[in-house]
């Protein structure tokens, strides 16, 4: 019997098999997005065990396992290693359907070459042919076996960029940098956090922060620290774009609230969102970086949960909020004074893939190829059916051609068997199209396309510094 995880997986005809081995699986991965340690990054680190590297940090796995009926030490506590990985391989056997069935057994067969079923049974022998192979699988290995050109870490403005600059002179082989992300900038509904952050932006930038005006002065010297560290890209995580009317004063006199404590109401924090969102349009435009939009979640539904364990732990989902109007008036707004930076939207509604993809054409405006980019299947939809309804909605309004592919978004090292499953997924798709007359048969048109899919788009588009060994 032909092992689950073989050369041909998800590949379904002749035209797939050959797109994928011809002109994918051999393409550098060009991280743009993730949220990878830093720290261990710098210092090469080495995981203690299987649960350590396969395990921590990912809350994909936790949701699955406390569906699973997995008591909460398992999944975040204080359980001893061994038995939070037993809590796991005991609940992969019941996520069939479930991509994580797939990329958990891509995971060990890449990086650990293990082809056993996961499951109970064979527990003890995936957990010691992991443990052999651990010492050989420190992070540095990891990014080169996997030839990683890049990855685009995500970081706070109040962060220190040391790591990264002892990243920058370690002379490791793929290229490692900050991206720039405030959105605690934008936290005046909650001053108890809000004000503690100012207080750690100001350390970070030397600038006491008092005023309005003492933010946006601390927060322009980081997005000018971030650059030259070779920073190109920022990032926001929103329910919805702000595209409020918000004058100075009107900022002011929020912020001036919630410096002293007071929360400021839902309206004035968008209005002040707003008038932030705007400056941090115009200083990336002036200086060539890309922003990304990651638009539609709605975060820390179970606030027991989320007091008990903190953000990021699993308790997040898809949201229905209306994005339509205020995406399109912050383009604008930013547009209609020629200070509309490139742009990746990601969406977390599939409801929403339509129109996000014709917002995207909104703003094409011949500068550069690809300009706004409908950004790929994102957290809940970066899994095989959600992939393919992205790829067709931006396939049927804008330039396959010119989308700059996949990422990793995620805090485990053994994530990029993501980007071969997406790349497996493109190579099907248009494979089937071809088989079934609706490309043409030729091999180095498609074949072209999904090469520039898999990494050159993503190289010209963003120009950031790569090793030149990647090409």
């Amino acid at each position: 019997m032909r092992p689950f995880i073989h050369d041909e997986f998800l590949l379904q005809t002749d035209a797939a098999r050959e797109l994928y081995h011809r002109y994918a699986e051999g393409q550098p991965i060009y991280d743009y997005h993730c949220h990878l340690s830093q720290r261990q990054i710098e210092s090469n680190h080495q995981f203690a065990d299987l649960s350590e590297i396969w395990l921590e940090g990912d809350h994909y796995k936790w949701r699955a396992m406390r569906a699973n009926g997995v008591d909460e030490r398992f999944c975040t506590g204080d359980a001893p290693p061994r038995e939070k990985f037993e809590a796991w391989v005991a609940t992969v056997p019941h996520a069939l359907g479930n991509p994580l069935y797939q990329w958990s057994h891509l995971e060990l067969r890449r990086y650990f070459g293990i082809g056993e079923m996961i499951s109970t049974a064979t527990a003890d022998a995936i957990w010691e042919k992991a443990d052999a192979r651990l010492p050989s699988l420190r992070v540095h290995d990891i990014l080169a076996s996997k030839k990683v050109a890049l990855v685009c870490t995500t970081d706070d403005p109040a962060d220190s960029l040391e790591v990264h600059e002892r990243i920058r002179k370690s002379g490791l082989g793929t290229r490692v940098y900050p991206t720039y992300r405030p959105d605690n900038a934008l936290g005046v509904a909650n001053p108890g956090l809000f004000n503690p952050w100012l207080e750690r932006l100001g350390g970070a930038a030397g600038i006491p922060v008092r005023t309005l005006d003492d933010l946006l002065g601390a927060l322009k010297r980081r997005h000018d620290d971030f650059h030259a560290l070779g920073a190109r890209l920022s990032d926001h995580g929103m329910e919805c774009a702000l595209a409020e009317p918000c004058t100075h004063a009107h900022a002011e006199s929020v912020f001036k609230a919630a410096r002293g404590g007071r929360a400021a109401t839902p309206g004035d924090a968008a209005a002040y969102g707003s008038y932030l969102m705007l400056g941090f349009g115009r200083w990336d435009a002036r200086r060539g970086w890309t922003k990304q939009l990651h638009l539609g979640a709605f975060r820390s539904a179970n606030t027991r949960l989320l007091n008990r364990l903190g953000s990021d732990s699993g308790f997040d989902s898809i949201g229905d909020f209306p994005q339509v109007r205020a995406l399109g008036r912050y383009m604008d707004a930013l547009d209609v004074t020629g200070e509309l930076p490139r742009m990746v939207l990601y969406n977390l509604n599939p409801a929403d893939n339509y129109a996000f993809a014709t917002m995207a054409g909104n703003f094409q405006d011949g500068s550069v190829p690809g300009k706004i980019q409908f950004g790929s299947g994102w957290w809940f939809l970066d899994q095989k059916e959600a992939m393919e309804w992205q790829l067709g909605a931006l396939a049927s309004i804008g330039l396959l051609g010119r989308f700059v592919g996949m990422l990793s978004d995620s805090r485990n090292f053994l994530c990029y068997t993501r980007h071969e499953y997406f790349r497996r997924v493109l190579c099907n798709l248009l494979g089937a199209q071809m088989e079934r007359g609706e490309l043409p048969s030729d091999m180095a048109l498609v074949g072209g396309m999904v090469r520039r899919i898999a990494f050159e788009n993503a190289r010209a588009y963003f120009g950031l510094e790569i090793d030149p060994s990647f090409g």
